[in-house]
């Protein structure tokens, strides 16, 4: 059974969304990676750090998944990292109303001794530093080291963060980042950029338009399952980066055929995270429901064509 290792937030989220108003949920993108990770076959941990104010009710929703949480500290008399975000009409754009790090100022990872040979490593967006001191606990190179970021990171960190990327094999962010990340409004000249960086593959997330994959000469194209309604797109593009490298972990396959698998395969459990608030759709998820929508995202997309 393959290891996967995904470091990342666990955390609570406040969301308001023109269908209604959270208080405090279970969110982070720790969480949103473990959950879809756990529908695929295989042995998986999240390293962490929470306060003493995370309920032990969001640990057993995780356990239960048989996510291994032993690299999850928890601080005494300390307070878990807070989002609160209110999205507009669109669900496209959205004002960040609060951000309280709290324990995650501090966090110092530490990767438990039966994941530090991880087949592959899930690196959620969190500091560059975090990301790199993960990297250089691992005994041996895994066979994919998956990297998420975002602009902030960029703007403040930007030379941390050339020294992580220097070090990954795939690199997950949205059509905005990859332009600000090579000043190229060209996707294609963006991702190529990029692949001199470092990252041998190069996926660009375009939310409710798909997502696009690079390597070398090669491009591949996956769209988003039209849906009928958009709840809530918090932490989609996490459970989308879940999907994506609990199926490589699952099928030892790291091609460039097989990532385009695993594209469509994260773009599918994005697809029902978007339906509910916070993590509320995914916990919940049955294999049933998973492979009934593969079926619909392979008739969106297959088609038959006569060349002449």
């Amino acid at each position: 059974m393959g290891k996967l290792l995904i470091v990342g937030t666990m955390a609570f989220d406040a969301i308001e969304t023109p269908f209604g108003k959270t208080g405090r949920i279970l969110g982070g993108a720790g969480t949103f990676i473990g959950l879809a990770a756990s529908q695929f076959d295989i042995d998986s941990a999240i390293v962490s750090v929470v306060g003493d104010d995370f309920p032990q009710s969001y640990m057993d929703i995780l356990k239960d998944k048989d996510i291994d949480l032993s690299g999850v500290e928890i601080v005494k008399g300390g307070k878990t990292f807070f989002w609160e975000g209110k999205y507009h009409n669109d669900l496209n754009s959205r004002d960040t109303l609060a951000t309280e790090l709290n324990t995650l100022a501090d966090f110092n990872p530490i990767v438990p001794k039966a994941y530090t040979d991880a087949d592959i490593v899930m690196l959620g967006n969190l500091h560059p530093n975090i990301q790199m001191s993960v990297i250089n606990q691992m005994e041996k190179r895994p066979k994919l080291i998956v990297l998420d970021t975002m602009n902030f990171w960029m703007d403040h960190s930007w030379d941390d963060l050339m020294k992580v990327i220097s070090k990954i094999d795939v690199i997950t962010i949205n059509d905005e980042e990859a332009r600000q990340l090579t000043n190229e409004y060209s996707l294609v000249k963006a991702a190529a950029k990029i692949q001199e960086m470092g990252p041998r593959y190069v996926v660009i997330k375009k939310g409710e338009h798909g997502a696009l994959l690079f390597h070398k000469d090669q491009i591949f194209f996956a769209p988003a399952l039209p849906l009928e309604e958009v709840f809530d797109p918090t932490g989609a593009g996490d459970t989308f980066a879940g999907g994506f490298a609990g199926y490589l972990t699952e099928t030892g396959n790291i091609s460039f055929e097989s990532m385009k698998n695993a594209i469509i395969h994260g773009s599918n459990l994005a697809s029902f995270c978007v339906e509910r608030f916070g993590t509320e759709r995914m916990v919940d998820l049955k294999k049933s429901e998973v492979d009934a929508r593969l079926a619909e995202f392979k008739e969106l997309t297959q088609f038959n064509i006569e060349l002449t």
